[in-house]
């Protein structure tokens, strides 16, 4: 599943994402069956955002592809040890964060696996997976040195969802020349997106004021304590 070019890409949704792969020997063996392995996540443009799991100390700079993507070794959050003693099974998950521990932005990533037993490029692969309010579930065909490859997204459940929550709240009036309104308890803020997904405007009251913006369609994000959902919105 992937992200249609007219998806809001800035809305962040919290939620897991589970990764679990069996690592298998290759035709390298230069020192297997030790062998060193790193798993990390790009954005939509091939940009470093978190490292999941490095089992690399000394030997590190034999995984070239991790090595380039964060140049630096970023480690923050992931899970870490030392050079392993024999290929199996290697589980992490990532909570949706960059390194500064900051929820992303939905939209596509790409789950990088790396593996190797010798001073040279080893093999990799990687996949793309939409984060977002939706489930994801990718279950690749075994390569070589690869095998049983899971990646699973688990948006964060909320209390009720979106169609219930439009019964609660009401955002009038719709279309509108200047403000808009929320009805409902326990609303925690508004914000105005572009259809392409730029926020514009935010607020923590249940009014806001759309008279700066020119004529055109927009989608309000509110947030309450049962839950978020997202209304089009058309400014007159």
């Amino acid at each position: 599943m992937a992200y249609a070019q007219n998806q809001v890409p800035n809305i962040s949704t919290t939620g897991t994402l589970t990764v679990s792969v069996n690592t298998l020997q290759g035709a390298l063996n230069g020192y297997s069956p030790k062998n060193i392995v790193a798993i990390w996540i790009v954005d939509s443009n091939g940009a470093f955002v978190k490292t999941l799991l490095a089992l690399a100390a000394t030997r590190k700079g034999d995984l070239y592809k991790w090595k380039a993507a964060t140049s630096t070794y970023n480690v923050v959050d992931a899970t870490t040890g030392a050079t392993q003693s024999a290929y199996g099974v290697r589980n992490c998950t990532w909570n949706g964060t960059d390194v500064s521990r900051v929820v992303v932005p939905d939209g596509n990533y790409t789950v990088w696996i790396e593996l190797t037993d010798d001073a040279v490029q080893g093999p990799f692969t990687s996949y793309t997976f939409a984060k977002g309010p939706n489930a994801v579930s990718l279950s690749p065909a075994a390569l070589a040195n690869f095998s049983g490859i899971s990646i699973q997204w688990a948006p964060t459940a909320t209390a009720i969802d979106e169609v219930q929550l439009e019964k609660l709240y009401t955002v009038y009036p719709n279309p509108t020349s200047s403000m808009i309104y929320v009805t409902g308890f326990d609303i925690q803020g508004i914000d105005i997106y572009t259809l392409a997904g730029k926020c514009i405007l935010k607020s923590s009251i249940q009014t806001v004021n759309l008279n700066s913006l020119p004529k055109g369609t927009y989608l309000a994000k509110v947030m309450t304590k049962k839950g978020t959902f997202i209304k089009k919105i058309e400014k007159e």
